[in-house]
């Protein structure tokens, strides 16, 4: 079948209009594809996977009440996926459509509901175009006007002195005992920039919901998304003489698969993703994605608030375990801490409809979960970019993610407003979102256990915090110089809705 397009609201694509050279030709709020690697041969036999839907049956933590209600599922026509009894998540498929209702009224589950409405076999990839790659002139051009220390693009990177992160490469790179996760469409491992860094032993493919460590599955395809690629060379870029540095290029970074062949974000990988990281050493996570079909998902809604409830159980399992999650606040402009949102883009994988929402009721999740660290994004200006999402409260931190040439130009010799990273293949691109702050954030976060290496994530989050570069409100915000505010900053100078604490700081970082 051929799949309404989703929405992928973390990476923007501004109207090529604006001048914007190498500009990434995404359309707004649509996802780039990524793999759906292995969904229905992870599915049992028991169920026509060709009207099965996915499910999460959230139960008390615990090997005897998971047991008890596998056999449940087994009864009421569903088949289990995998358990994770240390946080109480089972995933299970099943063609009843009654399944759900059934399951919750089990004793000792504590809610279940549909992880996905179109069912499991991948819908069609839905092409939203290719980046406009960096030429061979632009990169000898950019290597001509690099200093001696620095990679060849590194004079496009307006982003490092952004967050003086090129003076934290002064002082230090990070610690290659520091690992951050990338949770998004696969990493392109063979890249340049980020085959150093990388470590396969803590990477896989979380698609299904159940772990994949065939070797590379946490790759791309050549067809797929570019997008887990970019974050990753923005966060961890090798130093090393070719194209582009990242935020930490000293530190390790491991890849998590979760984005569908069309690609959707679905509950029980991202689950998958937080689970896996916990277990395996992961100190800090980069979740630039909003978890689908559900921009917001209501907790009076018993389907969305099973979704709620398994991904916090998950993300704050891997907090427990010592893992930072920082998660990209979105690129629609809303105010998140207001009472009243329009979602018109719900469900994107069935048939949407414009719903009238309160974000304090209804959580766009991992990124309004409780301890996720939440990420706006800024331009070269220094001010939240014409897209990001705000809100006093919900923001936590701001970082560079770019924005149009038209609103924040950057310095020369840096010639785009957008964020420089690396592409599957070997190649350079630009993107924007509050998708590009995060990976930002992430890079200072691991900066900050790598100078602190006993850091809980609780500290390392108040280290982030508390060094920060107090940013006060634009006020008024009128991004676009046509004389109407485009959004309202509320809170004071160290704490407000466009920019939290402040702009991440990554010379704080390695010197405090």
């Amino acid at each position: 079948m051929t799949a309404p397009q989703p929405r992928h609201r973390r990476v923007l694509a501004l109207p090529l209009g604006m001048a914007m050279a190498t500009a990434l030709a995404f359309l707004p709020n649509v996802p780039a594809s990524a793999a759906d690697t292995g969904v229905a041969a992870t599915s049992a036999a028991a169920a026509d996977d060709t009207t099965s839907l996915s499910y999460v049956v959230n139960v008390r933590p615990g090997h005897g009440t998971s047991e008890r209600v596998q056999k449940a599922i087994a009864r009421a026509g569903g088949s289990v996926v995998i358990a994770y009894d240390e946080i109480g998540v089972i995933v299970a498929h099943s063609s009843n459509a009654d399944f759900a209702e059934t399951i919750r009224k089990v004793p000792g589950v504590d809610s279940a509901g549909n992880t996905r409405n179109a069912p499991l076999p991948a819908q069609s990839t839905t092409d939203v175009g290719t980046p406009e790659v960096l030429s061979s002139e632009q990169v000898a051009e950019a290597d001509a006007q690099a200093a001696d220390g620095q990679d060849p693009l590194e004079p496009l990177q307006w982003d490092l002195p952004a967050i003086k992160a090129d003076k934290a490469h002064e002082k230090t790179l990070g610690s290659p005992k520091v690992t951050v996760a990338v949770i998004d469409t696969g990493v392109d491992d063979t890249h340049p920039d980020i085959a150093p860094n990388f470590s396969a032993a803590q990477s896989t493919n979380c698609v299904s919901g159940k772990p994949d460590t065939t070797y590379g599955a946490w790759r791309p395809t050549a067809a797929e998304s570019p997008h887990g690629t970019h974050v990753a060379g923005e966060i961890a870029g090798a130093r090393n003489g070719v194209g582009i540095t990242g935020v930490a290029p000293g530190v390790k970074v491991a890849g998590i698969k979760v984005a569908t062949t069309a690609g959707y974000f679905y509950t029980e990988a991202v689950v998958c993703g937080f689970v896996w990281a916990a277990e395996h050493h992961i100190d800090v996570t980069n979740n630039s994605y909003y978890t689908d079909p559900w921009y917001f998902n209501c907790t009076d809604d018993p389907n969305q608030k099973a979704l709620v409830d398994a991904i916090t159980r998950a993300s704050q399992f891997a907090e427990r375990k010592g893992t930072v999650n920082v998660a990209a606040a979105g690129n629609e402009s809303y105010d998140l801490a207001s009472h009243s949102i329009t979602d018109p883009v719900s469900p994107n994988d069935g048939t949407p409809v414009d719903r009238v929402i309160d974000p304090h009721k209804c959580f766009d999740i991992p990124t309004q979960l409780p301890g996720v660290v939440t990420v706006a994004a800024t331009g070269a200006k220094g001010l939240k970019s014409s897209f990001s999402n705000y809100g006093l409260g919900v923001i936590d931190i701001a970082a560079p993610g770019g924005d149009s040439t038209a609103y924040q130009a950057p310095e020369p010799p840096a010639t785009s407003g957008l964020i420089l990273g690396p592409l599957p293949g070997g190649k350079w691109g630009y993107m924007a979102g509050t998708s590009m702050a995060t990976p930002h954030v992430v890079g200072v976060a691991a900066l900050i256990k790598s100078t602190h290496p006993h850091a809980s994530a609780a500290l390392v989050k108040a280290l982030l915090y508390a060094e920060a570069t107090a940013t006060p409100c634009t006020d008024p915000y009128d991004i676009n110089g046509d004389g109407k505010i485009d959004a309202v900053c509320e809170g004071s100078r160290n704490h407000n809705g466009f920019y939290g604490w402040g702009t991440a700081d990554a010379l704080a970082a390695v010197t405090r």
